[in-house]
C-alpha cells in the first residue's frame, strides 16, 4: 500500500499541469513501515532531459538520480520511487516505462487531460518484472 500525504499530491498535479503537454517527473520519499505500507512524506521535481519529444516519454539524468540517492541519505529518509505525468493518456505504466522501471520503486503515474488533471495510480514491478497496481490512498480528479 501507498499514502501520498497531501503536499506531495499537490506538487504531483501542479508539476503535471504545469509541464503539459510535456512528460514531468520527479522522486518520491518516505519511509516504509513494518507492514509494507509506503508514506510518502516528500516528492522533488527533477528536470526531465529526454532529448526530443517529451511528450511521450520523460528521462532522468544519471546526475539527479545520484543526488536523490545522497539527498535521501542525508535527510535520512527513503527514495521510494518516482512519479510522472501522462499527458492525454490514462495512468497506465507503457512498455517503455516498464522497461526503464526497478523493483523496488513506486512508480506514481498521473494522467493529464487537455491541461485537466485524471487519475493518479501507483505501479511496482513483481517478479516476472511486470508492473501491479499498488493498493493506494490517492485521490482521482
Amino acid at each position: 500500500m501507498i499514502v501520498l500525504e497531501t503536499d506531495v499530491q499537490k506538487l504531483i498535479v501542479q508539476e503535471a499541469v504545469e509541464s503539459y503537454p510535456n512528460e514531468c517527473c520527479g522522486f518520491l520519499y518516505g519511509n516504509e513501515d513494518s507492514n509494507g505500507r509506503r508514506i510518502i512524506t516528500l516528492a522533488r521535481v527533477v528536470t526531465n532531459v529526454k532529448d526530443g519529444d517529451k511528450r511521450r516519454r520523460f528521462e532522468i539524468s544519471p546526475h539527479d538520480y545520484l543526488e536523490a540517492e545522497r539527498y535521501a541519505e542525508e535527510q535520512q529518509i527513503e527514495l521510494l520511487g518516482v512519479y510522472h505525468s501522462h499527458p492525454d493518456h490514462p495512468a497506465i505504466p507503457s512498455e517503455h516505462d516498464r522497461a526503464a522501471a526497478q523493483p523496488f520503486f513506486s512508480y506514481i503515474i498521473i494522467s493529464v487531460n487537455n491541461k485537466e488533471p485524471g487519475a493518479i495510480r501507483s505501479w511496482r514491478l513483481n517478479d516476472d518484472w511486470q508492473f501491479e497496481e499498488e493498493n493506494n490512498h490517492l485521490i482521482a480528479y
